[in-house]
C-alpha cells in the first residue's frame, strides 16, 4: 500500500481523531455482534500505547441527520470500555465548543468516543463547516473505517483536508489484501460471484474478466445469465432489462478466454418461503417454480475449480442461505474455500455474513469488513476515504 499509516507518525501527547466503523448490529439497545469493534482494537490500542489522546468517531445506522436514541453510540462506548479496561466517555455535541473542552480533558493514553456523526446532516453531505468542526477535535486524523471509505463524507474525506491523514491497520490490511489479488494473484485466479442482481455486479464482473481465469456465477443473478443463453428459468429472479448485458458479459468472457461457469442444476421451490415444496432439477426450470440454490452437480463443478485455484475471490452467496433448505450451495462453497490452499478473500457484505454464520471465516485468508467498499475496489474504482490519506514519502 502506498499510503502512510498510523505507524508513520509520532502520537505522544497529540489528539488522534480516529474514524472507526462501529456500525454494529443492535437489538433493544444491545450489541448482537461486536466484530467491527474488535477489528478496530489493534489501531485503538496502538494509539493509546503510543501516548496518543484518542478521539474516536463513527456512524451507526441511518438516522438521516437527526437525533435518534436507538442509534446512539452509548452501547459502543460501554463495549469499548470493557475491551480496553478503562473508561470511554461519550462526547455528545461534537460541533460545539463543549466538545473541544471535553477532548481537552484527555490525558496521554486516554480515549473518548464522539456521538453518532450521522446525527448531523453535514456528515453525509460532506459539509465543509461540519468537517472543520470535527477537525478541531484532533491534531492527526486516522481512518480505519474501511467499510465507509467509498463514501466522501465529512468524517472520512472532509476531515482529511484539515489534518494530516493516515491509514489505520484495518484499512491497511484491507487495501493490501485486495491489492495483492488484483495486482499479482497466484494462478489460477477464480472468482465466485453471487447475490441477487446482475445490475449490482456488472462493473465487478466486467473488471474481473481482465484479471481472472474463471468466474463461477450463482445466486439470483445466475438466472439472468441463463436466460441470456436461452434457458427457461420459470419464476426465478430475473432482470429482463439486463439480459442483453449478461449476453455481452458472456461474449466478453469468451473473447478473453475466461471460463464463465453457470449453474447446471438447481434446488427449486414453488414459493419463496422456507417450507415451500422443493426439488432438484437439471437444465430448464419449469413454469411456476423458482431457483433458490445451486444444485449438487453445480457444487461439484465449482468445488473442482476452487480446489485447483491459487487465488479465490468470493463475492455474494449462491442461494438464499438465510433459509436452511436453500443454504447448502453457499455452505459447500464456503467449506471448499476454507479447505483450499489458495489465497481466499471474501468480499464483505452477505458473503462475509455467510462465512461467519457458517463458522468458516477464521479459515479464510481475508474476510473484508466492507461490502460496498470492497465491491467498489474490485470494480476498479478509487475510494474517496483512501484517496484522501497521505502518500508514503
Amino acid at each position: 500500500m502506498n499510503k502512510a499509516t498510523v505507524r508513520d507518525v509520532p502520537l505522544r501527547g497529540r489528539r488522534v481523531l480516529l474514524r472507526a466503523d462501529f456500525n454494529v448490529p443492535m437489538k433493544n439497545g444491545v450489541i448482537t455482534d461486536d466484530t467491527r469493534i474488535r477489528e478496530s482494537l489493534p489501531t485503538v490500542r496502538h494509539v493509546l500505547a503510543s501516548g496518543g489522546r484518542l478521539v474516536m468517531m463513527s456512524h451507526l445506522g441511518r438516522p438521516d441527520g437527526e437525533r435518534a436514541p436507538e442509534a446512539s453510540l452509548k452501547p459502543v462506548a460501554e463495549a469499548l470500555a470493557k475491551h480496553l479496561g478503562a473508561p470511554v466517555p461519550l462526547v455528545d455535541h461534537v460541533d460545539q465548543p463543549s466538545a473541544v473542552a471535553e477532548v481537552a480533558k484527555l490525558k496521554d493514553g486516554e480515549a473518548c468516543l464522539l456521538e453518532n456523526v450521522r446525527f448531523w446532516p453535514g456528515e453525509t453531505k460532506n459539509d465543509p463547516a461540519f468537517a472543520a468542526a470535527l477537525a478541531k477535535l484532533g491534531d492527526v486524523f486516522v481512518n480505519d473505517a474501511f467499510g465507509t471509505c467509498h463514501r466522501a463524507h465529512a468524517s472520512t474525506a472532509g476531515v482529511a483536508k484539515h489534518l494530516p491523514a493516515y491509514a489505520g491497520f484495518l484499512v491497511q490490511k484491507e487495501v493490501e489484501a485486495f491489492g495483492r489479488i488484483l495486482g499479482d494473484p497466484a494462478r489460477p485466479f477464480v472468482a465466485i460471484v453471487g447475490g441477487s442482481k446482475v445490475s449490482d455486479k456488472i462493473l465487478l464482473v466486467e473488471n474481473l474478466l481482465s484479471k481472472v481465469d474463471a468466474v463461477l456465477v450463482g445466486g439470483g443473478m445466475a438466472y439472468t445469465f441463463l436466460a441470456a443463453e436461452g434457458r427457461q428459468v420459470g419464476a426465478s429472479k430475473l432482470e429482463s432489462d439486463r439480459i442483453e448485458t449478461a449476453r455481452r458479459l458472456i461474449a466478453l468472457a469468451k473473447e478473453k478466454k475466461v471460463a464463465l461457469l453457470l449453474p447446471v442444476d438447481h434446488v427449486i421451490a414453488d414459493a419463496f418461503k422456507e417450507d415451500a415444496n422443493r426439488r432438484t432439477v437439471e437444465g430448464d426450470i419449469p413454469a411456476g417454480w423458482m431457483g433458490l440454490d445451486v444444485g449438487p452437480k453445480t457444487v461439484a463443478l465449482f468445488k473442482e475449480r476452487i480446489a485447483a485455484a491459487g487465488t479465490v475471490l468470493w463475492n455474494g452467496p449462491l442461494g438464499v442461505f438465510e433459509m436452511k433448505p436453500f443454504a447448502e450451495g453457499t455452505r459447500a462453497v464456503a467449506e471448499a474455500c476454507a479447505a483450499s490452499k489458495a489465497m481466499t478473500v471474501i468480499g464483505g457484505g452477505d458473503s462475509a455474513a455467510a462465512a461467519n454464520q457458517l463458522g468458516v471465516a477464521h479459515r479464510m485468508t481475508h474476510v473484508s469488513t466492507g461490502g460496498g467498499a470492497s465491491l467498489e475496489l474490485l470494480e476498479g474504482k478509487t475510494l474517496p476515504g483512501i484517496a484522501a490519506l497521505k502518500d508514503k514519502s
